[in-house]
């Protein structure tokens, strides 16, 4: 089959690669019909995330058609349309029981890499380096899906791929962000970062509620979609971002704020910033964490700061002053998928929200390669790629 295969730092490329087999009888095989490329995928890209290893397959926002099942597979056959959230989950570990599917404990092979980095390590991943797994990825013709009865949703023929892709995880995630922020009705909500993640994070605010949502960045077509999304925008380039949020509230700050952005944060006056890329280009640091200080800074006492941005590693010039004596909430981590991703689907099926509103562009997975790239640089208007395998 052909996949996408990580090779080196900035080096993807279509290769044919042996086509996946069933290694355990809890998993199928899908047909992949769409994948898609997130904004997570490109610190793989940059290698900022590490634990790749040369010939790993991307992509954790795939779905398709079954196509095999294992012997203990009993919710789904052959024929089936499904989505495959990024998370890989057992079910039963005390974790999952308690809905905090990210943290599942049984499905993350590498316990002894991950507990070097981060202590505990987190559930396996698809796509997502050998901290989470080395499972490989959805941008690929075919994709072995593990645990499927506990991980995986079925959904309706008739409706087309793109209203129900994002629920594989940038829907989920803003959904989740939104909710981590504690937002309480005519709350005012600052997001920064209008990618993909930002976007659904604005559209989960006005649906939990929020009195506002302004929505920080500097990419014009991104800031444009957030606009379309009945979002004031904050240009960082153009106008200082606390001054203008302290204007916007009276003083005050926003109640909640969200990092969308992560640890690949651009600013090109801030001193912080200049120090963070300095750090990465002589490879003594993997975050440029310039968001997630600033909106300590600008959030109001009292108030929660939200995370979905992925963090790697262990960015220093942190606030924490600031946040303890401003008594700030913060909650974060990867999406617990398998918790939101069946309500979301009701609110789909519903015309709550279509999602497929974040689409710029739709290619074969041949052209994945400079789609990464496109994507990256910001080029061509590109806010989300869909690949079709």
């Amino acid at each position: 089959m052909k996949a996408l295969v990580w090779h080196n730092k900035g080096d993807v490329r279509c290769e044919t690669v042996p086509d996946p087999k069933i290694d355990d009888p809890r998993s199928m095989i899908i047909k992949v019909t769409s994948t898609a490329i997130c904004g997570s995928d490109l610190h793989l890209f940059d290698f900022y995330v590490p634990a790749m290893k040369p010939g790993d397959i991307l992509g954790h926002e795939p779905m398709g058609e079954v196509v095999e099942v294992g012997s203990q597979v009993r919710n789904f056959k052959k024929g089936d349309k499904v989505i495959v959230p990024f998370t890989i989950v057992c079910g039963p570990c005390w974790f999952c029981t308690r809905g905090l599917f990210s943290c599942c404990d049984t499905t993350n092979p590498n316990e002894a890499l991950a507990r070097a980095a981060m202590g505990q390590k987190p559930a396996g991943l698809y796509g997502y380096s050998h901290l989470t797994g080395g499972y490989a990825g959805g941008q690929a013709e075919y994709l072995q899906v593990w645990h499927a009865d506990a991980s995986v949703l079925k959904v309706p023929h008739d409706i087309p791929d793109e209203k129900v892709l994002f629920l594989t995880d940038i829907f989920p995630t803003g959904w989740m962000a939104a909710e981590n922020a504690g937002i309480e009705p005519g709350d005012t909500v600052a997001v920064w970062g209008c990618g993909p993640v930002g976007q659904f994070c604005i559209r989960s605010a006005w649906m939990m509620g929020a009195g506002r949502v302004v929505a920080i960045d500097r990419v014009p077509e991104r800031l444009k979609m957030a606009q379309d999304g009945k979002t004031e925008t904050i240009n960082f380039d153009e106008v200082t971002v606390y001054d203008r949020l302290m204007e916007l509230t009276k003083g005050r700050g926003p109640d909640r704020c969200i990092d969308a952005v992560g640890c690949e944060a651009h600013h090109t006056g801030a001193v912080d910033a200049v120090y963070d890329k300095a750090k990465t280009l002589v490879g003594v640091g993997t975050d440029r964490a310039h968001a997630v200080r600033e909106a300590i800074m600008c959030c109001r006492k009292a108030g929660t700061v939200s995370i979905p941005g992925v963090y790697v590693g262990f960015p220093d010039k942190f606030p924490l002053g600031a946040a303890m004596n401003k008594g700030l909430t913060f909650k974060m981590g990867q999406t617990h998928a398998q918790k939101y991703m069946r309500p979301l689907l009701e609110k789909v099926l519903g015309g709550e929200i279509d999602p497929s509103f974040v689409v710029t562009h739709r290619l074969p997975l041949s052209e994945g390669p400079a789609a990464y790239k496109t994507f990256r640089d910001k080029k061509d208007n590109c806010i989300k790629v869909v690949l079709k395998p």
